[in-house]
């Protein structure tokens, strides 16, 4: 399960919008568990993808620095968040083939139609995602 801050959440969906047509993408921070994990706020991270209509990658040293600053503040990697302008909120087969954080949150907007936030784990050793259950605090 992930908890979503109710302003984190919103902040992911604004970020969806600005983006129009194109993935955006972040770090999502506070208290990460092994079944529960709270994202108490959303870091935006520059998508520096070749195609940001259909794909997102996270501009490797804004994450590296979003990381550090995020610990340096004493909270924790929840995991990651990007849009699907176009589709709806379940990985791609890019996001599958992508994804390396263990165990780690990957929350996708989706903006066809109302907006709505999945999020799935990354289950590593599986070679897939497992959906989680998404709740605002």
């Amino acid at each position: 399960m992930i908890e979503f801050r109710r302003d984190a959440y919103d902040a992911v969906i604004r970020h969806a919008y600005e983006g129009d047509d194109e993935e955006v993408c972040g770090v999502l921070a506070g208290e990460h568990g092994p079944d529960r994990s709270l994202a108490a706020a959303a870091h935006r991270v520059e998508n520096v993808a070749d195609r940001p209509r259909v794909r997102y990658e996270l501009d490797p040293e804004r994450l590296l620095a979003t990381v550090e600053r995020v610990e340096d503040a004493g909270d924790d990697v929840v995991g990651f968040y990007h849009s699907h302008p176009a589709g709806g909120p379940e990985p791609s087969a890019t996001d599958v083939a992508l994804a390396t954080w263990d165990g780690y949150s990957y929350a996708i907007c989706a903006l066809d139609g109302y907006p709505y936030v999945g999020s799935w784990r990354w289950a590593g050793d599986d070679g897939r995602f497992e959906r989680e259950t998404v709740a605002l605090r």
